[in-house]
């Protein structure tokens, strides 16, 4: 199971050098730019036209969470993680993620993707989306909103989509600055996630950037 979630996560995640380009013709049409050197007509998603809410609350990470996991690629970005509770290590040379994390003894999966590209944040949550329907066209945007998380401005985004028969659920966390992009991503059947849902919560609150 974990070796298919992780297949599926790699399949929905952002690949900036793979992402589409958006561009405007001279009579004022919008078209998505393949790598290819094909193009189509840009339509506008549902997803685009839904002003994201503020989330007034401040969110800080558990007092058990104790171990800093310090992002390589972004510099003064990590996650808090209680040890006890969660195990990780490095992705694979090559890969995507930076680090992949596991709930001991439970089907509950994370991961860190970590990049140089400068892209605003809200590009980037859009990018999340429309590559995850690309994958699992029933992908649908459940809940969105921007967060504040230890004192810096993220994205949460929850999505639920069908891959192989099977639903999944995502709920993450996505940050921007000069420095470049984070996704924080946790991810499980959709039959577990709202018994997870606490646990998500409280492994992305851990996220931090320490550059103010």
């Amino acid at each position: 199971m974990k070796k298919l979630l992780n297949v599926l996560l790699v399949l929905l995640s952002i690949q900036i050098a793979n992402a589409q380009i958006r561009a405007v013709t001279s009579e004022g049409d919008e078209v998505l730019l393949h790598e290819n050197g094909q193009w189509e007509y840009f339509k506008e998603s549902p997803n685009e036209l839904i002003e994201i809410p503020n989330n007034e609350q401040s969110y800080v990470k558990d007092k058990k969470a104790t171990f800093l996991v310090k992002s390589n690629v972004l510099k003064n970005v990590g996650i808090w993680i209680n040890p006890k509770v969660w195990s990780f290590k490095k992705g694979e040379e090559g890969g995507i993620t930076e680090y992949e994390f596991d709930k001991k003894g439970d089907d509950l999966f994370a991961m860190m993707i970590s990049e140089k590209s400068q892209i605003p944040l809200e590009t980037l949550k859009q990018l999340a989306f429309e590559n995850a329907r690309s994958v699992a066209p029933d992908m649908k945007v459940l809940k969105e909103e921007y967060r504040t998380v230890n004192n810096t401005e993220v994205i949460m985004m929850q999505m639920a989509g069908t891959i192989q028969g099977t639903r999944f659920s995502y709920f993450g966390y996505y940050f921007s600055n000069k420095d470049g992009v984070v996704q924080l991503l946790a991810y499980c059947t959709e039959n577990l996630f709202n018994g997870y849902i606490s646990d998500i919560e409280t492994f992305l609150n851990g996220f931090v950037n320490q550059s103010k």
